[in-house]
């Protein structure tokens, strides 16, 4: 039986403001990416997410991205490599000790908006964030977008690295995600998403912009928490992937 990994960004909250519904995607994702404080987040955010995630044995993991919430993360902020590192490195360290104070463990870490899409195409990007999570305690993993730099700086680093691919985006014909203000960068429609995700885990091919497709491959797929209906959509992907076979379990497991 063929086994996949879904994986949702969530906790990112911040304050009284709350964005999607955390407690109902951790009943239907396997993994849950925690926002660390940077686009989002603050110390009572991380707190109840990481409750909830160890209540419903969801493995945990870091969500760390520029800081700036006022852009949720999703602008490049220029910034040196050392900084991009110390930046990472502070963020993530909180989520582990919030974890250790609600009795849980942060396993691995996965890179936010600009900065992940810089780090799939820079490997000094790359390398900065590889540094990051070398210098922390735990042995933390890397969940890095498919095919990317992030994922060759990482395997010659020997940090444990995890492919990901994307349910509810589009991709360029380079296998990196379309800018999310091109047309078609993000998907709402359920029976699309669902038929897409499961002709990629038969072929291994990913449909890009403009036509054809790019090959990939995937040990975990994300579906965004804060896209519109992304509840409706988490557990219409769980469902179509387990009815086709295919099981649902964290890509820390194997």
């Amino acid at each position: 039986m063929k086994r996949i990994d879904l994986n949702a960004d969530l906790g990112e909250g911040y304050g009284p403001w709350l964005l999607g519904n955390d407690a109902q995607m951790l009943k239907i994702v396997s993994s849950a990416n925690l926002a660390c404080g940077g686009h989002a987040g603050d110390p009572e955010t991380m707190f109840t997410a990481l409750t909830q995630a160890k209540e419903r044995g969801t493995v945990i993991g870091a969500h760390p991205g520029y800081a700036d919430r006022e852009g949720f993360g999703r602008r490049i902020i220029q910034m040196s490599p050392g900084a991009i590192t110390r930046m990472l490195t502070a963020q993530i360290g909180a989520l582990q000790a919030l974890a250790a104070l609600a009795g849980t463990h942060v396993h691995y870490v996965k890179p936010h908006g600009a900065l992940a899409n810089l780090a799939a195409a820079d490997p000094i990007i790359a390398s900065a964030i590889c540094n990051a999570v070398a210098a922390l305690p735990g042995e933390l993993a890397l969940l890095a977008i498919s095919g990317t730099a992030l994922e060759k700086v990482a395997n010659g680093r020997d940090i444990p690295v995890y492919s990901e691919i994307f349910a509810d985006r589009g991709y360029l014909p380079n296998g990196q995600l379309m800018p999310r203000d091109q047309p078609g960068a993000v998907l709402h429609d359920p029976d699309q998403l669902c038929q897409r995700m499961l002709d990629f885990l038969t072929t291994g091919e990913m449909p890009v912009a403009g036509g054809g497709s790019v090959r990939l491959r995937a040990d975990s797929i994300c579906i965004h928490g804060d896209t519109n209906g992304a509840v409706k959509l988490a557990q219409a992907l769980r469902t179509a992937l387990t009815d086709a076979g295919i099981s649902i379990s964290p890509f820390l497991s194997r």
